[in-house]
């Protein structure tokens, strides 16, 4: 279904559900003996959402045909290296004493029960309120308890968040480390320059972001995508992204940031990829998506 300006979603349905796709990703990422990360919450609340498919995924029903389109090693991979660059993208900021830390859209993120954040760390967590209720019910349920004061800020990103993200205690005037993981593509072009705009005029001097960059969406139109898409389909996969994009031209975030006054640092994903001892693939699909770039900045103090 194509997005509109209204829309809403749970954790089962439209951008929603790609958050409980990204999760099962995470569970498949935290086994076998090359594992990037540990997320011991990702697949109990993949399975608590209740999608078939993603369920089937984490408990190892697909089957796996080798040379088929179910790789659970290369998605395991895949997105490991991007949990693992945001992970440490937090901690790193953290060790230099950091204690404000802003998840934006944060969805089956469990980063504020499953890092070791330091004393005194404050993790604020900004989605729905029913995607916020539903995973913070789910992991109290679980036993799980958060490593740092969680601080949840339940609204729309496209309602006036920052007041609310004040009201949950927020301080602009201290630095603070934000992420913008899996967002970008959701929002449209003039919504992701404003959202860092916002970013800007809400970061002391210090503070930090990072996101990925996918300069061009129309990836999700190519036939590379579109024959993965069909593949996975068939075995009962119903999320489609390219229907939840937002395309068209937008600005470059390195170009962006910087004129804003950040000092950015960039990698592109097969650079990320062997920074972490893997190699990136050279099919269609991941030759589709090698533009694709990890940013992180710096406000200089």
């Amino acid at each position: 279904m194509a997005r509109t300006d209204s829309d809403s979603w749970d954790l089962a349905t439209s951008v929603g559900a790609t958050a409980t796709m990204v999760a099962a990703q995470r569970a498949l990422a935290s086994t076998g003996p090359d594992k990037l990360i540990d997320d011991p919450w990702a697949a109990p609340l993949v399975r608590a959402v209740g999608i078939d498919f993603f369920t089937r995924m984490v408990d190892g029903d697909i089957p796996v045909v080798e040379g088929g389109e179910f790789d659970p090693i290369r998605m395991g991979h895949g997105m490991g290296v991007r949990t693992r660059f945001f992970d440490e993208h937090f901690l790193s900021a953290a060790r230099d004493g950091v204690r404000q830390a802003v998840i934006l859209a944060s969805g089956l993120d469990s980063r504020a029960y499953r890092l070791d954040w330091p004393a005194g760390t404050v993790v604020y967590e900004v989605d729905l309120p029913d995607v916020i209720d539903f995973k913070t019910t789910t992991l109290r349920d679980l036993g799980a308890e958060p490593t740092a004061e969680r601080h949840t800020v339940a609204i729309d990103l496209r309602d006036d968040w920052p007041a609310a993200l004040r009201a949950a205690g927020f301080d602009p005037q201290a630095p603070t480390v934000w992420s913008a993981e899996g967002l970008l593509i959701y929002l449209q072009p003039d919504a992701q320059d404003a959202l860092f705009d916002t970013l800007r005029s809400l970061s002391a001097p210090g503070s930090r972001v990072a996101c990925e960059f996918i300069g061009d969406t129309s990836v999700f139109a190519s036939p590379a995508w579109r024959e993965h898409r069909e593949k996975m389909s068939a075995l009962g996969a119903d999320v489609e992204v390219g229907d939840l994009v937002y395309h068209g031209e937008r600005n470059h975030i390195v170009e962006y940031l910087t004129a804003a006054g950040w000092t950015v640092s960039g990698r592109g994903v097969a650079e990320l990829y062997a920074d972490y001892g893997l190699e990136y693939g050279d099919d269609e699909l991941a030759l589709a998506f090698a533009d694709m770039t990890y940013l992180s900045a710096v406000l200089p103090s």
